[in-house]
């Protein structure tokens, strides 16, 4: 009984000590089970914490980007409000043949063109947010910026896209009244232009550079182009101004039943008016130019580009795409409007009163890297074809003569044309842009 009952104790004992073993074993177990999850939850969380910083810093990034390509010009496309002027005058046209122009760049969701007032109250809707784009007179553009006359105290922040056609000041007198100067209209009888009109400021300008005003005119009439012609073939007018690109349909009729002489705007009095208003510029009307009323000699004169204008705030890259469209619509043989074949499209950074928009700046600024490296190309050509004549120098004669062959059949030189002069020396055709007939840019400048 002892035995049996000395024998329940040792098992008891051996088995709390092997019950005792395995709890110690199973208490490490958890505690590095513990301590594994632990780890893991931690290395997780820090995966976690470093993935999110990683996001949070990839949404900086990208928002600090978005940022940048705002403020570098980009962005979504834009709807332009083109301002012009009156239907029946240049600007119109232009803007109807820019709007296909402009709607082709990827920038440019649409464009709306309007008829508008002209100069002044193209500027005015730019400031206003009316219009995005507008046809202005430098002139009027010049006194906007600059904020006095009509936009006294109120300057306009605006820009130039291109400088395009000129405005020139013709000066045609019958050729009975003896009137070969500005200087020789003193007591003469002299249209000047309707009031307020373009070409009764370009007139009064041009009498004060010579000493001149209407006082000293023997009569002042206030007729537009038309009623000028009429005057004048009725022997009631001796001489009269007309602004407007050339010809000038008004003036091209007038010589078909009146002998008239062209007054040239030169000297001392172009040199005065230029020097005072910046915005005029030197122009010569050529001779033996059937479409520019065929000039026994060459007229000079005085000419105000338009321009095209945009607010300066204009994103860069959109105005960068309308100058370098522009530019190429005109370069193109798809020009509609004779008054944008009256100018070359490589001086239209050239000679501005109106800042240029750093945009379309850009833009010029890759046709002056293409023409240096055109140039240097040619230079290299040059050196090239130098080298090969010293070779060919040292061949026998007959040698010489295949070489100097195959060349001659390689090298065709291309024609050239200019555009500022655009064919002088062709034949008007019927109802062509430049056959002197009614078209838009002689109509009376829509200041």
């Amino acid at each position: 009984m002892m035995l049996r009952t000395g024998m329940l104790v040792a098992a008891l004992g051996l088995s709390g000590a092997l019950l005792a073993g395995c709890g110690d074993d199973g208490d490490d177990q958890a505690k590095e089970e513990t301590s594994q999850s632990s780890s893991q939850q931690e290395a997780q969380s820090a995966s976690s914490g470093s993935d999110s910083q990683d996001m949070a810093s990839s949404e900086t990034a990208d928002s600090q980007g978005s940022e940048k390509n705002a403020s570098e010009g980009g962005g979504d496309p834009v709807n332009l409000i083109f301002g012009t002027g009156g239907t029946g005058g240049s600007y119109y046209p232009i803007g109807g043949a820019l709007k296909g122009v402009f709607e082709k760049s990827d920038l440019v969701d649409g464009v709306q063109v309007v008829s508008t007032g002209a100069s002044v109250q193209n500027i005015n809707n730019i400031k206003d947010g009316l219009n995005q784009v507008a046809i202005v007179m430098s002139d009027v553009a010049y006194d906007a910026v600059k904020g006095q006359n009509q936009f006294e105290g109120q300057p306009a922040d605006i820009e130039t896209i291109a400088g395009m056609y000129p405005n020139v000041v013709q000066v045609v007198a019958t050729a009975d009244s003896d009137i070969h100067s500005i200087a020789d209209l003193k007591g003469k009888r002299v249209g000047v232009g309707k009031v307020g009109s373009g070409v009764e400021q370009s007139a009064a300008k041009v009498l004060e550079s010579a000493n001149l005003s209407y006082d000293d005119l023997a009569q002042v009439s206030h007729t537009g182009y038309a009623d000028s012609v009429t005057e004048m073939s009725n022997g009631n007018l001796d001489a009269a101004f007309f602004t407007s690109g050339v010809p000038n349909s008004s003036i091209t009729g007038l010589m078909q039943s009146t002998d008239v002489t062209f007054v040239p705007v030169e000297g001392d009095v172009a040199s005065t008016l230029l020097e005072k208003y910046p915005y005029y510029e030197n122009y010569e009307i050529p001779a033996g130019a059937p479409e520019r009323y065929n000039l026994g000699d060459a007229v000079d004169t005085v000419a105000i580009r338009n321009i095209m204008i945009v607010p300066s705030s204009m994103r860069d890259d959109v105005a960068e795409d309308l100058a370098k469209r522009f530019h190429d619509y005109l370069e193109s043989d798809n020009v509609s409007v004779g008054a944008l074949k009256q100018f070359d499209p490589a001086t239209m950074d050239k000679n501005l009163v109106v800042p240029v928009h750093p945009g379309a700046e850009a833009f010029y600024e890759t046709l002056s890297s293409s023409d240096d490296a055109a140039t240097d190309g040619d230079a290299a050509n040059a050196g090239d074809d130098s080298d090969l004549s010293e070779d060919t120098a040292s061949m026998p004669a007959n040698e010489q003569a295949a070489t100097t062959e195959a060349d001659g059949a390689e090298a065709k030189p291309a024609k050239q044309t200019s555009a500022e002069t655009p064919k002088d020396n062709a034949e008007p055709t019927q109802n062509s842009d430049t056959s002197g007939g009614e078209n838009a840019q002689d109509k009376e400048p829509q200041s």
